[in-house]
């Protein structure tokens, strides 16, 4: 190095923090897919750490799981995008629905993260999660349709008065920043959808229905034409079915 030339600037300790997060990441769910569990002490051992170096990152195995699964939720989210990417920007159902089917063929392919991943990020965890997560990634699609097609949504007042005071505060992953009051019920129809979604691939990813209704994707299709009509592609539905059998 001449003597003009600036020495490298040493990683910082946030960075060093970040590469071993995600060194940790790794191992673990490594662990997952080759043992299909994932233990502190393992983790420690891949790593050639010791256990109490460990805690500093994770406290319990319990943190630990809790952000391996955040972090494939975040990935997944990535895939889930590319997905939608590939659509035409302009045409947000062809989006959700490609959305929608990125996320069953992941869920299907790696059933061990998928449960990782369903019984560790729930709604105690939202502000742990970003942009870049399943729930805000469905929510913005979900969003975007609305704005095009704006199909009807529920008003406050014609919902339960309890249902309605959690809709002015959900719990929720999505960016409410433009949702009004008065448009809250949409929050309603977020919830319902991605309900149907996430239980229709957590019955296939856990093979609690018939395995040849998985292969031929038949609760699948139909779970997307049942909320075709709510989400105003009602009048749309042979288009829905060329673009699943594009897709699947």
């Amino acid at each position: 190095m001449s003597s003009t030339e600036a020495p490298a600037a040493a990683p910082t300790r946030q960075q060093n923090r970040i590469d071993t997060e995600a060194r940790i990441v790794a191992a673990a769910r490594s662990l997952l897919l080759n043992q299909g569990e994932v233990t502190l002490r393992a983790v420690a051992r891949e790593l050639g750490m010791t256990a109490p170096a460990l805690y500093r990152y994770a406290a319990s195995h319990e943190d630990l799981v809790r952000i391996v699964a955040i972090a494939i939720d975040a990935d997944v989210a990535k895939r889930v995008s590319a997905a939608a990417d590939q659509q035409p920007a302009d045409d947000p159902a062809a989006r959700l629905i490609a959305a929608a089917v990125a996320f069953r063929a992941w869920a299907l392919d790696n059933r061990k993260e998928f449960g990782l991943v369903f019984t560790n990020v729930d709604v105690d965890c939202i502000d742990n999660l970003d942009a870049a997560s399943c729930g805000m990634t469905f929510s913005a699609l979900l969003f975007a349709l609305w704005e095009e097609r704006r199909f009807p949504i529920p008003r406050l007042d014609e919902l339960d008065p309890g249902l309605a005071e959690i809709l002015r505060d959900p719990m929720v992953p999505a960016d409410l920043s433009g949702v009004p009051d008065e448009m809250r019920g949409l929050v309603w129809l977020l919830e319902r959808s991605w309900s149907r979604l996430y239980g229709t691939v957590t019955l296939e990813v856990f093979r609690h229905i018939d395995p040849r209704i998985v292969e031929q994707a038949h609760l699948f299709r139909a779970m997307i034409e049942d909320q075709a009509t709510p989400l105003g592609l009602g009048d749309e539905l042979p288009r829905v079915r060329a673009l699943l059998d594009e897709l699947l």
